[in-house]
């Protein structure tokens, strides 16, 4: 199992971990950070680039062309949203993976299976389903598997700047790249600078399911989190084992009192009729 960290900013690629998840400025959303193709030279570790915005159609010429220069980049895979990329990547014959993610979407075996044929051979598993339910889609999929086991995660996205224009008709002045709202005694992170995104009230904490996930890679997300208790975090999950859990996760427990399983332990309520 290798441990792959979404990075805050540039410096954070020197962390000790198996490989980096990055956005691209103009192609990606729901990430701390974003870069230029040019920060992705010289780094010793797998690259995944995450493109993962809901293309339009005035994207397409740029995401063509970062596609294509990406194939002479030594990166391990992009992971999209958009149907437009596993067909652009048949149409350029692109040498690199592709990895599906799309967020709520990622979450049975069946569709996992569906674009594996169709030579998408990763996929970023979905927080909305529980641990038996990840164990299961690993126990009957040939897919290389994500999973997020650290970090604040996104609830939703609007196209739609809901808090600059919130700000407007109240004519509020606030600059603040991170905003919150608090509703039924919870307090929710909004961030709308390419577009309008809510982040879960907690911060999910993954660390004992790592011991129980045969999964390929863990993904730990940096956003919200100070740069020294990310490193930390880090260590933690990378250190980890039978021997030394209950300890290390004592030391989690101290350092954040707002960390939460989410749905690991609870049967979504949704059904499809």
């Amino acid at each position: 199992m290798k441990t792959l960290i979404i990075p805050s900013k540039k410096e954070q690629f020197r962390l000790d971990c198996d490989g980096i998840i990055v956005g691209i400025n103009n192609l990606s959303v729901n990430l701390p950070c974003y870069f230029e193709l040019d920060d992705l030279k010289n780094i010793d570790k797998e690259i995944f680039v995450c493109l993962n915005k809901n293309m339009h159609n005035d994207d397409i010429k740029l995401l063509e062309e970062v596609l294509i220069r990406l194939n002479t980049y030594n990166i391990k895979g992009v992971i999209f949203y958009d149907l437009a990329i596993p067909n652009l990547a048949k149409k350029l014959k692109l040498n690199y993976d592709l990895i599906w993610n799309q967020e709520h979407m990622t979450n049975n075996y069946y569709t996992i299976n569906f674009w594996y044929d169709y030579n998408v051979k990763y996929t970023w598993v979905s927080n909305d389903i529980s641990l038996r339910e990840m164990k299961e889609i690993k126990q009957n999929t040939n897919a290389k598997l994500l999973v997020t086991l650290f970090g604040y995660l996104p609830m939703f996205t609007s196209q739609r700047h809901l808090v600059k224009n919130y700000l407007k008709t109240f004519s509020l002045k606030d600059n603040s790249k991170v905003n919150y709202i608090a509703k039924e005694g919870k307090i929710y992170p909004l961030t709308d600078s390419k577009m309008t995104v809510a982040y879960t009230d907690f911060i999910l904490d993954g660390l004992e399911e790592k011991l129980l996930l045969d999964y390929d890679y863990i993904v730990l997300n940096s956003f919200l989190i100070s740069d020294d208790k990310f490193e930390k975090v880090l260590k933690i999950f990378n250190d980890a084992n039978k021997k030394n859990i209950k300890e290390l996760q004592l030391q989690l427990n101290k350092m954040f009192d707002n960390l939460g399983k989410g749905f690991f332990y609870n049967e979504t309520v949704y059904k499809v009729k």
